[in-house]
């Protein structure tokens, strides 16, 4: 497969007039951008850079898929992580591998402290099979990553299991998992350290048929930082 461009693309990208870094780090802010509910986001974060999330009001999930820059083919695995970490749990020390077990990121700081990696990202079917018939024309997450990444020449295959920051997916003893409430709270943050150059792929959760949302998704804001020399 082709490299990515670390060059992004025009679209239509929302800036809040007043932003500022939050970052938990220290450093040059490189990019700082608002995504609104329900809305779709990608960029090219350089290695040694750090990615911010920030939860806005809380409670959202942002589905996020993570591709090296220089071969889309290098993507991440939440297999691979979670055999590495032996946890299915992401915080803070969570390296999230590929495949072949490169590390594309790192989270290096946490405010939250449980994310999911085995709820997958929802879809027009998926919400079909579990919540009826009257949800297939709902946008999900799925419709997200394909809209994003056709910018970066990614398609329906390109669609691997997923990140869902903020989500809170219990396993029950039986191995039945659930879809709660997230922990998260207005204000929260997670922040990755790229390891590599790293195609960010996000969908601004629009799913209002169980609470990982709280019913009503909401916006989030992404802050790229680059460490002081």
């Amino acid at each position: 497969m082709n490299a990515i461009t670390a060059a992004v693309p025009q679209r239509d990208a929302q800036r809040r007039p007043d932003a500022q870094s939050v970052a938990l780090g220290s450093g040059q802010v490189i990019l700082d951008e608002y995504v609104e509910a329900r809305g779709p986001w990608s960029a090219v974060v350089s290695a040694g850079d750090v990615l911010t999330i920030v939860d806005l009001e809380g409670n959202q999930a942002v589905d996020c898929l993570l591709y090296s820059a220089s071969d889309a083919a290098t993507r991440y695995s939440a297999a691979a992580t979670i055999a590495a970490q032996r946890s299915i749990i992401l915080t803070t020390g969570s390296v999230l591998r590929s495949d072949d077990g490169d590390a594309l990121m790192t989270v290096v700081a946490d405010e939250v402290g449980v994310h999911d990696t085995i709820g997958g990202a929802c879809s027009q079917e998926s919400n079909t099979l579990r919540y009826g018939h009257h949800t297939h024309e709902q946008h999900a997450c799925v419709e997200n990553f394909l809209i994003e990444g056709s910018r970066w020449g990614l398609g329906k295959p390109d669609l691997v299991s997923n990140i869902n920051w903020f989500m809170n997916v219990p396993v029950d003893p039986d191995g039945a998992l659930g879809i709660v409430d997230g922990l998260s709270a207005p204000g929260k943050r997670i922040a990755l350290r790229a390891e590599t150059d790293v195609l960010v792929l996000v969908s601004n959760c629009p799913q209002i048929n169980n609470p990982c949302n709280g019913f009503n998704p909401t916006p989030v804001r992404m802050i790229v930082t680059s460490p002081e020399a």
